[in-house]
């Protein structure tokens, strides 16, 4: 329960500190006392937006503390756990907001994120107010309401988690198809290319030796005229430079006899002599491979004419061709893999199919089961409410499942994450009058007491520790009023409840009240919050029945009120 909260700089609060006990906590006050404040101040503990508007003027920052006493063996204790936050049966959460708009929440002295409080704060406390009673009007929140009944808002998560894997899934297998398509439709270009450089039978470096050789067969009649001569120069010619050459070498004899010294250039000249030889044997060799070869050109100029071909159309050179080549059979084996793959993904679509459609059947068939136990339990709440002959009843707009199953087809026609059933309240709250829509015929008394119908049946269902009612006087008044303070104090039994009236017969049922008030001090307006005692009680449930002047018979009305 919410033991102690703690409000400092917030809105028209400069500093305010209140202590809750269990059972039914009341809060009256004149309109515009600052009621609605605290019940802000609540909601920003609960992981509400925050804004630098509800700072108070000339302070830096607004400050809320809530302190919780709860079950050490609570849900939310292992929620604490999981998140390495220390709890010892309270817990205490804090939260500011600065002047700039910047928000931090601690709890139990850790530092926290908004994240998590959102995740603990609907465990915490439970507000029922105008915007709830609005929510209430909207059909695509029955079916929360109904599940909160039945204990199924687990297994509707289960369903989310695995619609949402489903749909995942599917939409991963729908690329796949698109790639797939794609990868189809250039298979047979694919091949095409494939075959086409494997015709080539290229070598790498081949080009660079064809454009060798093609210049040598274009010019080979002067190359071989070059080399001819090169070769007669050197040896066949009557002086040739081997000729002169060994002519010299005799003249070298002699001049060695003459003066040793003569023997290292002797030597030179027979090294010189050697590798000319070499060289005349090797241009010999070279000339008898030469020769006129029109034909041989033609298929030169032919293999280069190809492989310039296949440049354009896949590479500058052979090498990047046939680096092409291995891409191209890469990508062939890529759409085979993908082929398995879409193959393994649709197996599990199938699988998840299943499943999906098992368990939104037994989802769909448990609600149609517990909405008739849900129809009557609200039928004899809202007869206690001073509603007598009401009839309240569930309207499925969507087909219940036949046996055990679902057609396949409504996966894709009408499950949604929540699954297939579609449904809204519907109401009669005047004996022989139609059902019709909840949003077109409550009344603004009848939908406070619809709610509280509602919160008191799921109160006995539900793990909230605090629930807060504003405004749940709404519309209602006399017996009415009455009946409904009796309601909300059996509701008490099961949890603690803080509720904002202007009511007295409300306010008579409660067993702490509170009174908000509003005043002026050192030209500021302050809003202040004390806890009143039993004469304090029967002065302002007298001012809740009889305004400003309060009379000696308003007076001793308060007294008997709180005294039934």
């Amino acid at each position: 329960m919410l033991a102690q909260l703690t409000i400092t700089d917030f809105a028209i609060i400069d500093s305010l500190s209140v202590n809750f006990s269990g059972g039914l906590n009341i809060l009256s006050g004149e309109t515009g006392a600052g009621k609605s404040i605290i019940i802000n101040a609540v909601n920003l503990i609960l992981g509400g937006r925050a804004s630098p508007d509800l700072v108070r003027t000339g302070a830096e920052r607004a400050l809320v503390e809530a302190l919780f006493q709860l079950p050490a063996e609570s849900l939310l204790s292992k929620s604490l756990d999981n998140m390495d936050i220390p709890f010892n049966g309270e817990m205490l959460i804090k939260r500011t907001v600065s002047r700039e708009g910047k928000s931090r929440v601690w709890i139990n002295g850790s530092l926290a994120t908004l994240q998590i409080l959102s995740q603990l704060g609907p465990n915490l406390i439970s507000v029922s107010g105008q915007n709830e009673h609005q929510l209430l009007l909207r059909p695509d929140k029955h079916l929360f309401i109904l599940d909160d009944f039945g204990g199924l808002t687990i297994e509707r998560i289960k369903l989310n988690e695995l619609y949402r894997d489903y749909y995942a899934l599917k939409e991963k297998a729908e690329r796949l198809r698109a790639s797939l398509r794609e990868e189809e439709e250039r298979r047979e270009l694919t091949q095409f290319q494939i075959k086409e450089i494997e015709e080539a039978k290229l070598i790498p470096g081949e080009d660079s030796t064809l454009e060798t050789e093609k210049g040598r067969l274009i010019h080979a009649e002067r190359l071989m005229d070059i080399v001819f001569r090169s070769y007669q120069a050197l040896y066949e010619k009557e002086e040739s430079v081997l000729s002169v050459l060994s002519l010299l070498g005799k003249d070298m004899d002699k001049g060695v006899d003459i003066d040793p010294h003569l023997d290292r250039y002797k030597k030179h000249l027979e090294s010189a002599q050697l590798q000319l030889e070499d060289l005349a044997l090797e241009l010999r060799e070279f000339y008898s491979k030469l020769k006129l070869d029109p034909r041989r050109l033609e298929e030169v100029e032919e293999r280069l004419q190809l492989i310039r071909r296949l440049k354009k159309k896949y590479g500058s050179s052979v090498e990047s061709i046939l680096s092409f080549k291995e891409e191209l059979s890469q990508r062939a084996y890529r759409l085979t893999q993908k082929k398995e793959e879409l193959k393994k993904l649709e197996a599990q679509l199938e699988e998840k199919k299943k499943t999906l459609l098992t368990l939104a059947t037994s989802l769909s068939l448990r609600r149609h089961e517990i909405g008739e136990s849900f129809e009557k339990k609200v039928e004899e709440e809202l007869h206690l409410l001073d509603m007598p002959g009401t009839r309240f009843r569930i309207r499925f707009s969507s087909p219940s499942p036949v046996g055990d199953t679902i057609p396949p087809d409504m996966l894709d026609s009408t499950l949604t994450a929540d699954g297939m059933d579609v449904l809204e309240f519907t109401i009669s709250p005047n004996v022989g009058e139609d059902l019709r829509p909840l949003a077109k015929i409550a009344s603004g008394g009848e939908l406070s007491r619809i709610m509280l119908a509602l919160k008191t049946i799921l109160a006995r269902f539900g793990l909230v520790e605090t629930l807060i009612f504003d405004e749940v006087d709404s519309g209602i008044g006399g017996a009415t009023a009455a009946t409904v303070g009796e309601k909300l104090r059996s509701l008490a039994n099961y949890h603690q409840i803080l509720c904002i009236t202007h009511l007295p017969q409300i306010a008579s049922c409660g067993e702490t009240h509170f009174l908000v008030e509003k005043k002026v001090t050192r030209g500021r307006t302050r809003a202040f919050i004390s806890s009143l005692d039993r004469e304090s009680r029967i002065n302002e449930i007298a001012r809740l029945l009889g305004g400003r002047v309060i009379s000696e018979k308003t007076l001793a009305h308060a007294r008997e009120m709180l005294s039934s």
